[in-house]
């Protein structure tokens, strides 16, 4: 048994040809790739959780790209959690040798393989998510009650010395943040680069729970971002109606 042959690349379970939000300044496009380490209980993506016999092959999606050289200039890796899979990187080096910029959207689990991703220069943008403030707020928002907060936090330190550039999100849903989860969690990123607040979308939530839950307004949004800004300079609103019609489209 050659225990030296390559290892298969992650799947990819989604492909979304064209964006000008997800990255904005570029026009890129998408893969999702498909599972997660985490059960959030507000997450939109429930179908990508897990694993499925449904993928797309890579090649057809390297065709696209190449049909539209000159054009499409960056590629967004999101998922479930993209660094769940080992063999992350030579996909970003499939992208790379196709003339685009990466970038990673990521819950920030897995610090090392980010770590290791920067190293070899593999990423130019990252986006990762800020759940909750690193108490047990986070566990009952990520449905883990088990996991090492450390583990954000370490990821949160390496994105925050600014190898690349980089932003985090946190999803504002009523239920688990209000002005003091603001507040704890502007506190653990105080001087970073962009916090994006992005606005809770019930409709799909994974906890049928959440589904009648009302999101907050513009004007509760503004009063958030304005504590953010607190701590974050950058501290923006994403998610507004434009915004939502922008992606849709």
């Amino acid at each position: 048994m050659n225990t030296d042959a390559p290892q298969p690349l992650p799947p990819i379970a989604g492909y979304h040809p064209t964006t000008l939000v997800d990255w904005p300044g570029r026009l890129a496009s998408i893969v999702f790739l498909p599972r997660c380490n985490l059960r959030c209980r507000f997450c939109h993506a429930g179908p990508l959780l897990t694993e499925s016999a449904d993928t797309i092959p890579l090649e057809s999606i390297l065709e696209h790209v190449a049909s539209h050289e000159g054009w499409l200039d960056g590629m967004v890796i999101c998922g479930g959690e993209p660094t769940i899979w080992p063999t992350l990187p030579a996909l970003c080096e499939r992208f790379r040798s196709a003339g685009l910029a990466v970038k990673l959207d990521t819950n920030g689990t897995f610090p090392d393989r980010i770590a290791a991703l920067l190293d070899a220069s593999l990423l130019d943008t990252v986006a990762m998510d800020l759940k909750a403030p690193l108490d047990d707020r986070y566990h009952r928002v990520c449905g883990a009650p088990g996991m090492d907060l450390s583990l954000v936090e370490r990821s949160m330190h390496l994105l925050m010395e600014g190898r690349v550039d980089y932003e985090f999100r946190t999803t504002v849903c009523p239920t688990f943040i209000g002005e003091d989860e603001i507040r704890a969690m502007g506190a653990s990123i105080a001087g970073a680069s962009r916090w994006n607040l992005q606005r809770f979308e019930p409709t799909y939530a994974l906890d049928p729970a959440l589904r009648d839950v009302v999101p907050y307004g513009p004007a509760q949004m503004e009063a958030l971002a304005e504590i953010g800004r607190t701590y974050v300079a950058r501290c923006r609103i994403r998610g507004r109606p434009a915004e939502q019609a922008a992606r849709a489209g």
